[in-house]
C-alpha cells in the first residue's frame, strides 16, 4: 500500500482532484505545456512523442525546422523515406513518418491544407475523426485536441493511471475512456485547468511517482511530506 492513499481515505474524488491540483501547482507553478511555435508543430510533437522521451522529439522537430519543413504543404510533398530520416531521433521513425503523412493527407485533401478548419467542430466529432487516421490513438488525439485546439479534454497517460491508482482512487486496469470520464465528471470542465493538470501529473510521476522504487516519503501528495513541511514552517 502506498502512503499517499490517505487522500482517498479522507477525500472523495471530487474533493481530492482539486486538492491535488492545488498542491502540485503550488510546487511546480505553471507548466506552459505543450511547447511549440504553431498548431502544426504541436501536432507533430504529439504524434512523434509516442513511446519516446520529449528530448528525442525535440531533436526530430529541430531537424524538420532546419529543413524549413514545419509546413503542411511541404510535409505533404516530401518523400516519406526522407521524412523518416529527419525524424529518426524520435524512434520508430518509419512508422511515425507514415502516421505524420496520414494526418497531413487528411488536412490537405479534406480541409484544403487549413489546420484551423480541421479543428472546427465539437470535441466528440473531431476526436472521432482523429481516431480514424492511421496511427492516432486516444492519447494522441486528446493531446491534439487539448493543446493544439484548446478543447476541454483530459489527456490520460500511464503517469495519470499510476498516480491515481496509487492514491487508491482507481483500479490499475481501468480503461482509458472510463478514467477520462471519471476525472472529467469530478472536476471543473476547463481547458486551461486540464492543460496544467496533465502537465503537473507528468512532472510528479517523473520526479517522485516512478514506475519502480517511487519516492513516496518525499512525494508532495504524501501525508508525511505535509507534516514535515508544517514542522519546518
Amino acid at each position: 500500500m502506498f502512503p499517499c492513499n490517505y487522500l482517498s481515505e479522507n477525500k472523495t474524488l471530487s474533493e481530492g482532484l482539486p486538492l491535488i491540483y492545488e498542491k502540485l501547482y503550488l510546487i511546480y507553478g505553471p507548466q506552459d505545456w505543450w511547447p511549440g511555435d504553431s498548431k502544426l508543430e504541436i501536432i507533430i510533437g504529439a504524434i512523434l512523442t509516442q513511446a519516446v522521451s520529449w528530448s528525442n522529439v525535440e531533436m526530430a522537430i529541430d531537424n524538420l525546422k532546419g529543413q524549413n519543413l514545419i509546413d503542411i504543404n511541404k510535409l505533404h510533398k516530401i518523400d516519406k523515406n526522407r521524412l523518416a530520416k529527419l525524424i529518426k531521433p524520435s524512434g520508430y521513425y518509419n512508422m511515425k513518418a507514415k502516421k505524420l503523412k496520414s494526418f497531413i493527407d487528411v488536412v490537405v485533401n479534406e480541409y484544403n491544407s487549413n489546420l484551423d478548419d480541421f479543428g472546427k467542430g465539437k470535441r466528440e466529432q473531431k476526436r472521432k475523426e482523429l481516431l480514424e487516421i492511421y496511427g492516432i490513438g486516444p492519447e494522441t488525439a486528446d493531446s491534439i485536441l487539448l493543446y493544439a485546439y484548446q478543447k476541454p479534454v483530459f489527456v490520460i497517460d500511464t503517469y495519470t493511471k499510476r498516480i491515481f491508482s496509487r492514491i487508491n482512487y482507481i483500479e490499475k486496469d481501468i480503461s482509458y475512456e472510463n478514467l477520462q470520464s471519471l476525472i472529467e465528471d469530478n472536476i471543473e470542465t476547463k481547458q486551461e485547468l486540464f492543460n496544467e493538470y496533465h502537465a503537473l501529473l507528468v512532472n510528479l510521476a517523473k520526479d517522485y511517482c516512478l514506475k519502480s522504487s517511487p519516492f513516496c516519503d518525499q512525494c508532495p501528495l504524501n501525508k508525511h511530506y505535509e507534516e514535515e513541511k508544517d514542522d519546518y514552517c
